[in-house]
């Protein structure tokens, strides 16, 4: 049984994670707006955590890059450039790419790959759909989501595991960051199968153990994230489907 102090640190953890997603969620859902201050004390009464835990969670969110610092105290919600985007995404292809290459060179068994290929073939039937509903598009991040994290597991790299973990949480730099927006797009179903020719060639990559052609697909699959971004962006008559992408400056805002 634990201690007494042992116990009010887990509580205290407990809570400060409770608050982070609390807080995310405001920011990403566009509760918060780009410029708004956040108080310690405005924290607490709208996470129902106490004083220290929130503390904690509105420093993280700040290592998270989704507030940053006001001189006179408290945080301020920040906003994002499109250069600031694109270069987290370009981070996480980088990353994957390796992670890709280490999964190829290092040798990948037939019972190790059927979680990819299984992603592989439920996506399939996702993007049969003509056209593809918005709940496809929903269980499509879900898979993706996966796809990416199997892949990422394949590289038997516990060093580059934790860096993927770090730069996919920088905002909006996820696998999936710009799925849900791109769905009212026109080009919406043509960039899916693009994305998912990507996942089958990184496969068959890592089957005949092609490092180098592993790196270059994943990388190339991360500056897809780049094209669905600046398509969301010009595209800002659905931003009930992903309303953080108020929180990015275009150069005409």
């Amino acid at each position: 049984m634990k201690a007494a102090p042992e116990r009010e640190v887990d509580r205290s953890i407990s809570q400060t994670v409770k608050a982070q997603l609390a807080l995310r969620d405001q920011i990403l859902s566009g509760s918060l707006r780009p410029g708004e201050r956040i108080s310690e004390l405005q924290a607490v009464e709208t996470t129902g955590a106490s004083r220290t835990p929130v503390r904690m969670a509105l420093v993280r969110l700040e290592e998270e890059g989704l507030l940053e610092g006001i001189p006179s105290g408290g945080f301020m919600v920040k906003a994002f450039s499109e250069r600031d985007i694109s270069d987290s995404i370009e981070l996480r292809g980088t990353l994957e790419g390796l992670a890709a290459r280490f999964a190829a060179e290092r040798g990948v068994s037939a019972r190790e790959l059927e979680p990819l290929k299984e992603c592989l073939a439920a996506i399939d039937e996702l993007l049969s759909q003509v056209p593809i509903s918005i709940e496809a598009f929903s269980s499509y991040v879900t898979l993706n989501a996966r796809f990416h994290a199997v892949l990422t597991e394949l590289s038997r790299s516990p060093p580059l595991i934790r860096q993927i973990d770090r730069a996919s949480a920088l905002p909006f730099a996820s696998p999936s960051g710009f799925v849900m927006a791109q769905s009212a797009l026109p080009e919406a179903q043509q960039i899916l199968i693009i994305g998912q020719e990507h996942h089958r060639v990184v496969i068959d990559a890592i089957e005949n153990r092609e490092g180098a052609r592993a790196e270059a697909i994943m990388r190339e699959h991360a500056r897809l994230a780049v094209r669905n971004l600046r398509l969301a962006l010009r595209n800002r008559t659905h931003l009930d489907l992903l309303p953080a992408l108020a929180l990015i400056k275009t150069a005409t805002d």
